[in-house]
């Protein structure tokens, strides 16, 4: 392969760490835009409202260590790619429930891709960008802009 097209490769690799990036905190930031919605469709009552974020912040932070851990022992590649498989389940059953405990577990499963993506993701960039100062910095900037 050439060296133009292992460039290019690298940088849409790029791209698709920014977008699990931006996934990882949309999906803690829309759920506030939704929630009247859910409580009204969903039958939540106000005191349990908040457990609809509860359920994916308390799912990410808990199982973000091992999800760094996997990365290491099983591969940083592979582990992202479970992570979008998990997050796409958690966001299917999440937006077919039609009830509160499937609400809320889907959620959880939401929570449990994003743990497994977001140090996964991290590796991978400095896997990709971490032989060249200049092209870690851009990489890192493009990351951090996608949060």
């Amino acid at each position: 392969m050439s060296t133009q097209a292992s460039s290019t490769r690298k940088w849409w690799a790029l791209a698709l760490i920014a977008a699990a990036q931006f996934m990882v905190i949309m999906d803690t930031s829309i759920i506030g835009i939704a929630l009247p919605e859910m409580q009204t469709d969903l039958g939540f009552s106000q005191e349990n409202l908040t457990w609809v974020f509860n359920a994916y912040v308390i799912a990410f932070g808990g199982l973000l260590l091992l999800g760094g851990r996997l990365s290491d022992l099983w591969g940083a590649k592979r582990i992202f790619a479970t992570g979008w498989v998990v997050l796409l389940a958690g966001s299917i059953t999440a937006g077919a429930a039609g009830n509160v405990g499937t609400e809320l577990a889907g959620r959880a499963i939401q929570g449990a891709g994003a743990a497994l993506i977001a140090p996964s993701a991290l590796t991978l960039l400095m896997m990709l960008f971490g032989s060249n100062q200049q092209e870690l910095t851009k990489a890192l900037a493009v990351y951090g802009a996608a949060a």
